[in-house]
């Protein structure tokens, strides 16, 4: 019963209004019905997620985080967790300030055009069995092609500033994101071949039965897993490739002339567009809803989710507190150099894993065997030798430290 929940629901409801409204308009309401829990949840996940990170970073750099606006609860108040609500009715209330010199127009529609392609995303994501607002035979196509609309935003952000730091945060960020635009998808490639379809729904399902259907336990799954999500991190400008936003040296990036409401569209749409690749990651390599122990998972599929879900953003947390920005060409040289090549080659590693388990039809525990024995240790050396080249010095020399003269 709690599986078909959602579905149920909508179809009551449906069967209810279908009785006095017009038959032309339930298409619409179906619609509404099928975005509003999108509307209304990831939202509220964006703003738990500010507090969950700001009390998180706190505790990693041994300081206390929001501490002073809380929600009563009886006679306990919870220190903190109420700060959403407080810079949500800030930034409502704060004056739109806008440079003389900038386009008005443009700098108006810039989060408008941002925010829009970030909710498409969502709606070819598959929360669950029949959980999906759009099921689309191409729907990872889909939300690569949509995702990649954000890009124009950013430009019309830093461009209708008419400020010399959004322009370059613009700048940057354009080509940040069209430098790991081609690992983001090439990376997804190896779970198409593997599933033989586009659609997410199908990919999911391909992944049924327990944890070891799951695509991360492939080596070429393994290694499209660790190269998607970094790619995801630098897409949404996340630690520890947040350059568009550094504010040692561009104030702000692109929204550096945005404040209140417009501002917070930016930013909430920077975290939606977060959740969104994640959801992706985990459909493609984690299973999707599919719990790790095939039918006998207690757990509805959609919770399932967004345990995984929520389990990753408390991931990406813990790599914000932890790990230092790099630089620019560091960034570039990564992506060009090691990230498209690490691609390329795992298309290789999937295609061979295939034609390795073809075999052993017979005793697929032993294809999976060899799968990793051979294709594994091709593409862990390959890693391996490939970094290092690009280190230009062996992992293993000793490091020297020098020091400026007297």
């Amino acid at each position: 019963m709690l599986e078909n929940i959602f579905v149920v629901a909508k179809q009551s409801v449906m069967g209810f209004l279908s009785g006095f409204l017009p038959e032309a308009s339930l298409p619409f309401i179906s619609s509404f019905l099928s975005i509003a829990p999108i509307l209304g949840i990831f939202p509220l996940l964006f703003a738990l997620t500010t507090i969950f990170e700001r009390k998180g970073l706190g505790r990693i750099q041994n300081r206390r985080g929001p501490n002073r606006v809380g929600i009563p609860m009886t006679d306990i108040r919870i220190a903190g967790f109420g700060q959403f609500i407080a810079d949500g009715i800030k930034s409502l209330t704060k004056e739109d300030i806008v440079p003389s010199s900038a386009d008005k127009l443009i700098h108006f529609l810039a989060p408008v055009a941002l925010i829009i392609p970030v909710l498409l995303m969502f709606s070819v994501l598959p929360f669950g069995k029949n959980l999906v607002p759009l099921d689309m035979k191409n729907g990872l196509l889909f939300f690569f092609a949509v995702g990649a609309a954000s890009e124009l935003s950013i430009f019309m952000a830093g461009w209708s500033s008419r400020n010399k730091y959004s322009l370059l945060g613009a700048m940057r960020a354009i080509a940040q994101m069209i430098s790991y635009e081609m690992p983001f998808i090439l990376s997804s490639l190896v779970v198409v071949m593997a599933a033989g379809s586009l659609s997410l729904v199908d990919i999911a399902e391909a992944q049924t039965g327990g944890i070891w259907n799951w695509h991360v336990f492939t080596p070429w799954g393994l290694l499209g897993m660790i190269l998607f999500f970094i790619a995801a991190m630098a897409e949404a400008n996340r630690s520890p490739f947040d350059l568009p936003e550094g504010e040692s040296e561009l104030v702000a990036g692109y929204f550096t002339e945005y404040s209140g409401f417009k501002f917070a569209i930016f930013f909430m749409a920077e975290y939606l567009g977060l959740f969104a690749a994640l959801s992706v990651w985990i459909t493609l390599f984690f299973g999707g809803w599919n719990g790790p122990f095939g039918q006998y998972s207690l757990l509805p599929s959609y919770l399932w989710f967004m345990l995984k879900l929520v389990l990753c953003i408390f991931f990406i947390i813990w790599i914000r507190g932890t790990m230092p920005r790099i630089r620019m060409d560091q960034l570039m040289n990564f992506a060009w150099k090691f990230m498209l090549p690490m691609c390329l080659i795992n298309l290789l590693g999937a295609g061979s894993g295939y034609y390795i388990r073809q075999t052993f039809p017979q005793s697929p525990l032993a294809g999976w065997f060899f799968e990793w024995l051979v294709v594994g240790t091709a593409l862990f050396w390959i890693w391996l030798e490939l970094g290092d080249r690009i280190a230009g010095k062996a992992l293993t020399q000793k490091r020297e430290y020098r020091y400026a003269d007297q």
